[in-house]
Formats: C-alpha cells, sequence, structure tokens
C-alpha cells in the first residue's frame, strides 16, 4: 500500500467521525428543543462563525489533529467565499462542510469568508513525515523553480513568493499539514476537486508524479513560514 493510499483509507475515517459527531449535535438539539423553546440566539459574528471554528479553531488557525480541517485564517476572502459557494452547491464535496452550508445565503457565506480573511494568527508547528533529504530537495525545487520538463510550473508564481497567497482568489498554502496538502493534490487529480473556468490545478496535479505530490507537500508542511 503506498502513502497516498493509506492516506486515503484515514481520509475516509476522518470524514465518517466529523458526520457522526454532526448527527450527535443535531440529536441533541432536536431533543433541547422538545424539552422546551430555547431563547434567541443573538446574531453576532462569534455565533455565525461558530459552527466553523468548533473545527477550524477560534481564529481559523486549523486542526492540528486532522487530515481534512485545514487553516483558513488570513486566505483571501474571494478564495474562501468560493470554496464555500462550491461546498454549498456540491461542486466541492464534503459531507460535514456541504451540511454547515447549506441553508446559508451568499451574504451570509460572504460575512463568513471575510471574517476568516481578516485574522492574523500565528502559524502552527505542523507534524513532517519522515521523508528522505533528497525528497525535500525536490520538494523546494518543485515549490520556488517547478519543472520544466514536467510542464510544472513554480508553486510561488500563482500562490506568492511567500506562499501566504494572493488577492483575490489564490490561496496561501502555509500553515497546511502534509496530509490535507496531499489530499487536496490527489483531489485535484481525479477530479473530485474540480473549479470554474481553467482547471489550471487539475492540469498541474496530473503532471506530477506521486513522488512529487509527496514531495511538495512534506516541503510545505516542514517550511517555516514568513508571516503575511
Amino acid at each position: 500500500m503506498t502513502r497516498l493510499d493509506s492516506l486515503r483509507q484515514r481520509l475516509r475515517g476522518q470524514v465518517l467521525r466529523v458526520a457522526l459527531a454532526l448527527f450527535a449535535f443535531g440529536a441533541c438539539g432536536t431533543a433541547a428543543a422538545q424539552a422546551g423553546a430555547a431563547p434567541p440566539v443573538p446574531d453576532t459574528m462569534q455565533q455565525r462563525v461558530a459552527a466553523c471554528t468548533s473545527c477550524h479553531g477560534v481564529h481559523g488557525e486549523g486542526s492540528p489533529d486532522s487530515v481534512v480541517i485545514p487553516r483558513l485564517a488570513g486566505k483571501p476572502a474571494g478564495y474562501l467565499v468560493q470554496q464555500l459557494e462550491y461546498f454549498r452547491t456540491g461542486q466541492r464535496r464534503h459531507a460535514p462542510m456541504e451540511y454547515v452550508v447549506r441553508q446559508l445565503s451568499p451574504a451570509y457565506l460572504r460575512d463568513i469568508a471575510g471574517y476568516f480573511a481578516k485574522q492574523d494568527v500565528p502559524y502552527r508547528k505542523l507534524p513532517v513525515p519522515a521523508v528522505s533529504a533528497e525528497t525535500l530537495r525536490r520538494g523546494e525545487q518543485l515549490v520556488m523553480r517547478g519543472d520544466s520538463t514536467r510542464g510544472v510550473p513554480s508553486c510561488v508564481s500563482c500562490h506568492g513568493g511567500k506562499l501566504t497567497g494572493v488577492e483575490p482568489m489564490m490561496p496561501g498554502l502555509m500553515g497546511l499539514s502534509y496530509d490535507y496538502l496531499s489530499t487536496q493534490l490527489v483531489s485535484w487529480r481525479t477530479r473530485q476537486r474540480a473549479a470554474e473556468g481553467h482547471y489550471c490545478m487539475g492540469v498541474v496535479a496530473n503532471r506530477m508524479r506521486e513522488s512529487d505530490i509527496t514531495a511538495v507537500s512534506a516541503w510545505l508542511a516542514s517550511h517555516e513560514p514568513t508571516r503575511r
């Protein structure tokens, strides 16, 4: 079994655990409603993002224990609202996220995206997989310079010199775990992730070997981020 096959199995288990937690939360809410009417909930930004912060962290700093819960803090608002819309319409699939945003309006999603885009919190120290120095060198090459022989552009050419994202639509790659990064690259390869317009990430990911995905993900996860 390859490293990415193992990751896919862990991802399926993570999705199941989150889905069960959401089901339990909903069951508790139903029981409380039957016991008596709850007082009205104030419409504050903290309340609006409560479902987000319960998984992604108080300031969107991400979860250190999950392969599927990334950092949101500081990502471009345009990118965040686009991804929320993709989850809402089913263009991007992840059952817990689809459940959370299903009934939210576009304006509500823009408010949530704007909130997390403004968060400026330190990056967490991330676990790094046990890979060779040669693998990390290959990862650095792909991230910083690309590989013209395979038609793979550098990550910095689109995601910014500090890899912290570029307004309005390019997300930052810093503060993301090896597991999350490699999972997303595989999702682009297999069209489990899609985008309106040019499918650039799908094209790039399909030009990368599996070892390249490991190398890029490991180097990004191990690289000391620079604050925005």
